[in-house]
């Protein structure tokens, strides 16, 4: 059984770890700009952490498998959306953010999107364009893709909002 707890600055090491099997993920699959020149940093995880918005799952052999921030609230970066509009644009919403696995286990989106979707009924999301991984395993967990939001480098990503409520006619 695989636990999803708070991170800790004493996870801080292994989360580092998971985010470089992450990294070099992606590059195998042909993502190779994202999370370039160290994204994430140690000083984003301990702001994570400090900010009690830092989780990690914990497998039965004890070993952190996953790494990701879910932050409650309004985030800036999603402010602005371009080539479409957000499926629910008033209610507060939840936001995942830097997820990543190490590989030893499959499925670790849809436990992420579990742990989340027990939190709040309205979650957002998003991910580079080159990210197919993810922004199938989006789709298939009922996200929708709603437009371009851009990060704080100004680099865009394609966003994606899965709510419950019936939407807006």
């Amino acid at each position: 059984m695989i636990e999803i707890r708070e991170g800790r600055e004493t996870d801080l090491g292994a989360i580092m770890d998971c985010y470089e099997k992450a990294r070099q993920y992606m590059r195998l699959t042909g993502n190779m700009t994202q999370w370039a020149n160290g994204y994430p940093s140690s000083e984003t995880v301990l702001k994570d952490i400090a900010g009690r918005n830092s989780y990690v799952a914990i497998d039965e052999d004890g070993e952190l498998v996953m790494a990701f921030a879910f932050i409650k609230g309004a985030d800036p970066t999603y402010a602005l959306i371009e080539d479409g509009e957000w499926l629910d644009a008033d209610s507060l919403y939840g936001t995942i953010h830097r997820l990543g696995s190490t590989g030893k286990h499959r499925g670790m989106l849809s436990l992420c999107v579990r742990f989340c979707w027990e939190q709040t009924d309205n979650l957002r999301l998003d991910t580079h364009s080159d990210n197919q991984t993810m922004r199938r395993g989006a789709e298939k967990l009922g996200f929708v893709r709603c437009g371009t939001i851009y990060c704080d480098d100004g680099t865009p990503r394609i966003a994606y909002q899965r709510i419950s409520r019936p939407l807006k006619e």
